[in-house]
């Protein structure tokens, strides 16, 4: 298979089982978002050495796959769709890893600053490539809410949640310290 086809050289893309449009569609503008945020987390799997976050890690990224084929499929052509569909499960199962997490982290009481060892850092990166990812996803639904399934927001939601405990977990299982955030602080 060819990696270029010269068929977006006018700016526009097919979508799955549809129509072209612009590269500029809101659409295309949210599945690229997720792609980024998948991409955020290779770099982060890349140098992460917790095997239990590895393991995560590797299943959030196959799951962000089928986020942006979800993303990338118009509704008329799911139902001939042999993609699978983003499980609600997914979500239970960030919960889940969340909810250990912060049974062995110390309590948060004050916003902390991104940071701490490589990981951590690249995690709270992921993080807010989520949330960007989340705004545009969330701006698709609101333009055309049948083409987005309420699983897909909730999932972006979560997983934002979960990137942001385990740059918490990586900091705190390598014994490095959170910096707070000091508002009063002498600037």
């Amino acid at each position: 298979m060819k990696i270029y086809t010269k068929t977006g050289d006018a700016g526009d893309t097919g979508l799955f089982g549809g129509p072209r449009v612009r590269k500029s569609d809101a659409r295309v503008a949210a599945y690229g978002e997720v792609d980024e945020l998948n991409a955020a987390l290779g770099v982060v799997r890349a140098g992460v050495e917790d095997p239990e976050l590895e393991r995560h890690l590797a299943r959030v990224q196959d799951e962000l796959f089928c986020v942006g084929a979800e993303l990338a499929t118009p509704r008329a052509a799911k139902a001939r769709s042999v993609l699978p569909p983003v499980e609600p499960r997914w979500t239970a199962q960030l919960e889940a890893a969340i909810d250990g997490w912060e049974a062995e982290l110390p309590p948060l009481r004050q916003f902390i600053l991104p940071g701490g060892t490589r990981t951590a850092a690249a995690l709270h990166l992921a993080r807010c490539t989520c949330r960007r990812a989340e705004r545009s996803v969330v701006a698709l639904a609101a333009a055309a809410p049948e083409e987005v399934a309420p699983s897909v927001l909730a999932y972006l939601n979560r997983l934002s949640d979960f990137l942001f405990v385990a740059a918490r977990i990586a900091n705190h299982r390598a014994g490095r310290p959170e910096v707070e955030w000091d508002p009063k602080k002498e600037r």
